[in-house]
């Protein structure tokens, strides 16, 4: 019984330390896959405390192989043939021409630095060909470049993490079958098999899921099961071609017509959390410390090459034919950080390949040295270097509104007037149209969930102004956001009125933020001037017209919102915070009064 306890704890603490090193890297900003590796590496080959094979045993093998499924399966669902036709074409040429200059080069840089043979070195090529949104989003949020280039390194990392991952896997087809059976037809039937299964299993589940031939609370649940049965079972028949088969069955369901994949995507996002936190807590504590130090000087050298060689010529080739400047292609040439896949099909195709290709078990810590040289020589020189080359917009000025609500509009409207950039949320179509229709970008999507954390820009953006009428709903945001944020640019309209405090309403104090405007402004207020056709207005003020004449001039009818100081910088008047505007400023207020009774 003491065993079977051990067993359980060790299991209860891997999903808790993944828990502390997600959130530690949503605090800090930073990719999680950069503390998952640290912790693991130092609870196994650094202290000795966990051991993976005594631990899963016979289960260690399944355990890799279907999470890798699992994540494969979640990337392959959100690459979309419509979206690849509606980038840029850097993004097309990035995910094709510069997939195939970064696996060449580094498969060059494996054969002659590491003495690995052509057939290792282009699966070594493959595999850190990947970025992948999960380690460019963290490092985008903090360096906030400009629009452009957050708009080109997202969608790469969004569509190269299923290209690549496609790619490592053919190779890996190509490698097994030629070392077994030396016959390309063997290759092309695995190839075939986990196509026609992969294929065949999304248009059924496809079909299923289109047709709700399941109640909702079974469709997460059958999903994943029949995923994994599509899985197990094309392996079973042909040697790897599971991994094709998942691929190619989120592909066709992606790229279903008509198939509402949101739900179905959201919890394989949220599974793939729980999976890539254990996985990579367990696959870096098997990480072999003396092997690392026996390739760390060629295995530096070939990080030096990803570095400086295999992405320049990558962004350089890529950006033939577009419209990029020499500065975003400086930029985009230093953000390309290795991460998930990379990482996990490594250590996949090293424990498959182990024994019967020559220099295989050295594979997985020059992965590792990759991913974490990568990792930390970008979060720690990008943002440097985006700032030094004019191309961070950290110092811009914008603000995200979360709702299209005739509140959020208004104010919308009020700050495009007076150049503020403003970005509004929302699921509703209508009030997100009214919002283009008043010069205002929009987002559609729950800024809650995970779709916004693969595809909202935020770079461009400094403030956030929750809007909802639902006090919940701007406090979720509000704490949703405050990493993307400094905390004393986060605000929240207040939604009760003057005798009924958000409190009294149930609203839980920890997590109410700073309150838009003054005390008798509120949404209801704000809603009903929108309705009544209210529109704010700006007053510049002087050295002979200052703050106090103007306060006495407007009367108590008139609330101010938010000025622009004498450089064009905003200001908010927070109920908790005070702003004392000058000479130079401009004052923009709105009056209480109803226009059509004045």
């Amino acid at each position: 019984m003491p065993p079977v306890i051990d067993i359980a704890l060790q299991i209860a603490l891997l999903l808790s330390l993944g828990v502390a090193c997600q959130w530690l890297a949503w605090r800090m900003r930073l990719p999680a896959i950069l503390p998952l590796l640290l912790t693991g590496m130092a609870l196994g080959p650094g202290l000795g405390l966990l051991n993976p094979d005594a631990l899963l045993g016979d289960l260690l093998f399944p355990f890799i192989s279907l999470g890798v499924a699992i994540i494969l399966f979640e990337g392959s669902l959100t690459l979309r043939f419509s979206d690849i036709r509606t980038v840029t074409r850097a993004v097309r040429n990035l995910t094709s021409i510069g997939v195939v200059t970064t696996c060449a080069v580094m498969s060059v840089a494996a054969h002659f630095l590491m003495g690995f043979d052509w057939n290792l070195s282009l699966l070594f090529g493959a595999l850190v060909s990947v970025t992948g949104p999960t380690v460019v989003v963290p490092m985008l949020r903090s360096i906030r470049p400009t629009a452009r280039l957050a708009s080109i390194l997202r969608w790469e990392g969004i569509l190269v993490d299923p290209i690549g991952a496609v790619l490592a896997v053919l190779l890996f087809e190509f490698l097994l079958t030629g070392q077994e059976s030396e016959s390309l037809m063997e290759f092309v039937k695995v190839i075939a098999l986990g196509s026609t299964w992969g294929g065949t299993g999304g248009v059924i589940l496809g079909a299923v899921l289109k047709r709700h031939l399941l109640p909702d609370y079974l469709k997460n649940y059958a999903g994943l099961a029949f995923v994994l049965l599509v899985f197990t079972t094309s392996n079973s028949l042909g040697h790897e071609s599971g991994l094709i088969a998942v691929t190619v069955m989120g592909l066709v369901m992606a790229n279903t017509k008509g198939l509402d994949i949101e739900e179905l995507l959201s919890f394989k996002e949220h599974l793939t959390v729980v999976l890539i936190s254990m996985l990579f807590i367990v696959l870096a504590a098997r990480v072999n410390v003396d092997q690392i130090a026996s390739i760390a000087v060629p295995g530096l050298l070939v990080l030096a090459v990803a570095l400086f060689v295999a992405r320049p010529l990558s962004v350089a080739f890529s950006s033939v034919g577009s419209s990029l400047t020499l500065r975003e292609i400086i930029l985009l040439s230093w953000m390309a950080p290795r991460g998930i896949v990379a990482a996990a099909i490594s250590a996949l195709f090293a424990i498959q390949l182990e024994g019967k290709v020559d220099n295989v078990a050295l594979i997985v810590p020059l992965v590792f040295i990759v991913i974490l040289g990568t990792v930390v020589v970008y979060s720690l020189t990008a943002g440097p270097l985006a700032r030094r080359l004019g191309l961070s917009s950290r110092d811009g000025q914008g603000v995200v509104i979360t709702a299209a609500n005739k509140a959020g509009l208004l104010l919308g409207e009020a700050l495009r007037a007076n150049g503020i950039r403003v970005l509004v949320m929302d699921t509703n179509p209508d009030g997100l149209h009214e919002a283009r229709m008043k010069d205002m970008e929009t987002f559609f999507g729950n800024p809650l969930s995970e779709y916004a954390d693969r595809h909202l820009d935020l770079g461009p953006y400094n403030w956030l102004w929750a809007v909802s009428p639902n006090a919940e709903a701007n406090a979720m945001a509000c704490v949703r956001f405050r990493p993307e944020f400094d905390p004393r640019r986060i605000f929240s309209v207040r939604t009760a009125g003057p005798e009924e405090t958000d409190e009294r309403r149930g609203l839980v104090t920890r997590l109410r933020t700073n309150t838009l405007f003054g005390q008798g402004m509120n949404w209801s207020t704000l809603a009903r001037l929108s309705a009544d056709g209210a529109r704010p207005k700006s007053t510049p003020l002087t050295e002979e017209y200052d703050y106090a004449a103007y306060k006495k001039d407007q009367g108590a009818h008139v609330a101010p919102l938010f000025a622009l100081d004498e450089n064009g910088r905003l200001r908010v008047f927070g109920a908790e915070s005070e702003v004392e505007p000058g000479p130079g400023w401009i004052v923009v207020s709105i009056s209480t009064k109803n226009p059509n009774r004045a």
